[in-house]
């Protein structure tokens, strides 16, 4: 049994994080003493060291950090083995979506080595959009970012050719994946470096960046919350041989 300052010490947290968990439904109701202290017992330890676990990383998607605390909901209603089930799902789509992030790399590198296309044929926004599997907002949207410069026509409209499709290719692929607008400029910024490492200038914001997105550290942030992952896994294996 533990009082709340011992729990909180032992899990690394303040007594008020503790009590907000219980509110929150992160761990299971705590029962009082008659004078109104409460009593943590093994149970509360495990949901509460599950719960700061799986929030240690700063996770970089709305979806991966909703499975994140759909675990921990499960774990504080004492559904252990749902939350198992579920941590197994929320491992797989982080492997997954770590791939993304590889491929997309990949698709970079593939481009940096690849021979200018040699065509007279231009397209439209529109037709872009159409090529590549996305809405021309977005594409206004990248060219408004930054991400792309599109030469125009002796009337005024842009004219995109088959340079500005691969490029508008690795954009789509690098969001795709989920890197920020900022890590996509980066490395449109530093992409002419001698053999450039395409992760490392994606993952590493630059000083002079003022506003520093959590995507812009994206393998990063993947890889540490795969570790977490793996820390949980470990947890739930001591509970059930406990």
């Amino acid at each position: 049994m533990y009082k709340t300052k011992e729990i909180a010490a032992l899990v690394g947290i303040h007594p008020n994080t503790v009590r907000i968990y219980e509110e929150w439904g992160f761990i299971s109701p705590v029962p009082r003493l008659a004078n109104g202290y409460r009593i943590f017992s093994a149970t509360h330890l495990f949901q509460l060291k599950i719960a700061r676990t799986l929030f240690r990383c700063e996770i970089v998607q709305g979806d991966l950090r909703k499975r994140a605390r759909e675990i921990v909901y499960a774990s504080g209603k004492e559904e252990f083995t749902k939350a198992e089930e579920l941590l197994i799902a929320y491992h797989a789509n982080l492997e997954r979506e770590y791939n993304h992030a590889l491929s997309a790399a990949k698709v970079v590198e593939k481009w940096l080595k690849a021979e200018p296309t040699a065509s007279l044929r231009t397209y439209s926004r529109k037709e872009v959009a159409l090529l590549l599997d996305i809405t021309a907002e977005a594409v206004r949207n990248w060219e408004r970012n930054g991400l792309i410069t599109v030469p125009r026509l002796e009337n005024g409209n842009r004219a995109y050719g088959e340079t500005e499709l691969d490029q508008l290719r690795v954009i789509r692929s690098l969001r795709i994946a989920h890197y920020s607008i900022n890590a996509i400029l980066r490395l449109l910024n530093q992409i002419q470096q001698p053999s450039p490492d395409i992760l490392a200038i994606l993952n590493t914001p630059t000083v002079e960046e003022d506003i520093v997105s959590v995507t812009d550290q994206l393998g990063k942030s993947l890889l540490d919350a795969l570790a977490d992952v793996k820390d949980a896994f470990a947890l739930f294996h001591k509970r059930t041989n406990f």
